[in-house]
């Protein structure tokens, strides 16, 4: 470092100390009665000791009404599947007029192309009413010298 260069000022940062949670009042809970020992003894004569423990009561069944005769997820597949058959039969009737539409355009253009094609064999080939099959000219004193017309 030169002495014509400054130092940088410094950025101090002093530690801020947490505040501690809120205090919350802790009730201290009593544990229960230790559960009951209990001993069987197996039919080869051993015995087992344990706790016993108390089945966990089941749910009643709900009532026969209140279930549905088919099931939710049997609906939607059934659903699916005759969406499914929709979409499949819309598909095949949209491509059965795609072809017909086809079809019907060329035929179209085959039925212009045989009238039109008609039309100007008729005019090229047709029967002309003066008789001739091309120019008619006129010619009057004609002169034919050297194989070269001067008319």
């Amino acid at each position: 470092m030169t002495h014509s260069e400054r130092p940088a000022a410094v950025e101090v940062h002093h530690p801020q100390p947490l505040t501690p949670p809120p205090a919350t009042h802790l009730v201290p809970v009593q544990p229960g009665p230790p559960p009951a020992v209990q001993s069987v003894v197996l039919p080869d004569g051993r015995v087992v000791t344990g706790y016993a423990l108390t089945p966990m009561p089941t749910p009643a069944p709900a009532p026969a009404e209140a279930r549905p005769a088919v099931s939710r997820t049997a609906v939607n597949v059934a659903l699916y599947g005759a969406g499914f058959a929709a979409v499949c039969g819309g598909l095949l009737l949209l491509t059965t007029f795609i072809a017909a539409l086809t079809a019907l355009i060329t035929q179209l253009i085959i039925l212009a192309a045989v009238i039109f094609g008609g039309a100007i064999a008729v005019q090229v080939f047709g029967h002309r009413p003066h008789g001739g099959a091309g120019t008619t000219v006129n010619i009057r004193k004609a002169v034919i010298k050297r194989s070269h017309f001067h008319g």
